[in-house]
């Protein structure tokens, strides 16, 4: 055995075929003729490199290598490529890509100057909670690249026919040689069009497009939220050579309210109410999106007691039930008492005594106790 195979590609004997196909794709990056100019040991390299992946990438050749020392049928040196196995041909294709993308290998850059679709846009709108719980439509200004009218979006002027293409004979691709390899680029004069316009319309300079705001009525519906995004068909940039244009994305924003909470579609507010409420009980008036309304109020009632009005929070977007508004109370405490109000305190306090304190350690002296 005067090569040994398993050395070459720096793997173990034992190595799978991803192992392998890992090795040989690091090896032929670093030793490939086209990023080793002029460096002959790198060809013969990169030759070694490509015989061994050839024998032990394939199962046939690589269990007569392993018994024999050699592959039946395998003549070895040479980058005869095309006659390799499937896996092989795979694998150099990645690599092939990974060197030589920027030339345009196989007509891809090619592709990108067909017609193509107009690129999407995004708008951001912000909205305050009414407006995001009821509904509200909203002009605004997008500008973007429309059609040349003068040109029709040929960008020839006149509608003058473009011009076959010289240099690369309507093909939009130009040859030239990369090392081992005859490689295709995108043509420099047509740009991969094949045609070339030789009578640019001054309207828009040839490129068939041209800059323009758009007014637009955007119709937001009820019980949107922060996050949210509307799709406005066709209403993007302009499509090259006739093609479609993109669409137009309105990102939603809602400011935080200075009374009401939100969450999801519930709205949650707190309301203070006196201390004579709390303890007679009842009926306050709250604020609502629009308009009010009235809670009852229950002769007891502590501060932090959450109450319900079903139906008068947020609806669904898409229809639906609304959510609710819950009222958190509180006892709002006076800074300040008139004298007959002092005075009917201190009555009141004479009264209670210091039933407050023994109803709480009544409460807590199960705590202690066990």
């Amino acid at each position: 055995m005067t090569k040994d195979y398993y050395e070459t590609l720096g793997v173990s004997r034992s190595a799978t075929p991803d192992e392998l196909k890992k090795a040989y794709r690091q090896l032929a990056l670093k030793f490939h003729p086209d990023r080793n100019a002029g460096d002959k040991e790198s060809e013969e390299r990169f030759k070694e490199i490509n015989e061994a992946y050839s024998c032990l990438s394939d199962p046939a050749k690589r269990s007569s290598y392993d018994r024999f020392g050699t592959a039946d049928g395998f003549s070895g040196g040479g980058p005869g490529f095309g006659s390799f196995s499937g896996g092989f041909s795979d694998i150099f294709g990645d690599i092939f890509e990974d060197i030589l993308g920027g030339f345009g290998v196989g007509g891809g850059t090619q592709r990108s100057n067909r017609p193509r679709r107009g690129s999407d846009l995004r708008y951001d709108i912000e909205l305050n909670l009414m407006e995001a719980a009821f509904g509200v439509e909203k002009d605004i200004t997008v500008p973007r690249h429309e059609p040349c009218d003068k040109c029709s979006g040929t960008g020839s002027a006149g509608g003058k026919a473009p011009e076959r293409c010289s240099a690369c004979k309507g093909s939009g691709q130009t040859m030239f040689q990369q090392g081992f390899f005859s490689v295709s680029k995108t043509c420099s004069r047509c740009g991969g069009a094949g045609a070339v316009i030789t009578d640019p319309c001054k309207e828009c300079s040839g490129a068939g497009r041209v800059r323009k705001t758009r007014s637009l009525n955007v119709k937001i519906p009820p019980g949107v939220d922060s996050g949210m995004k509307l799709k406005l068909s066709g209403e993007g940039e302009a499509g090259t050579k006739g093609a479609p244009h993109g669409d137009l994305y309105v990102y939603l924003s809602v400011h935080e309210h200075p009374f009401f909470k939100r969450h999801e579609r519930d709205l949650y507010c707190e309301v203070p109410i006196a201390f004579y409420v709390a303890v007679f009980g009842g009926e306050i008036e709250v604020p609502k999106l629009k308009g009010s309304g009235k809670i009852k109020i229950p002769s007891g009632t502590q501060s932090g007691e959450v109450f319900r009005l079903r139906g008068e929070g947020i609806q669904r977007v898409n229809g639906g039930h609304k959510g609710d508004l819950i009222v958190k109370v509180y006892i709002d405490v006076p800074k300040k008492v008139t004298p007959k109000q002092r005075e009917l305190l201190e009555e009141y306090a004479k009264e209670s005594g210091d039933e407050v304190q023994r109803s709480f350690a009544e409460k807590v002296k199960g705590f202690f106790t066990n």
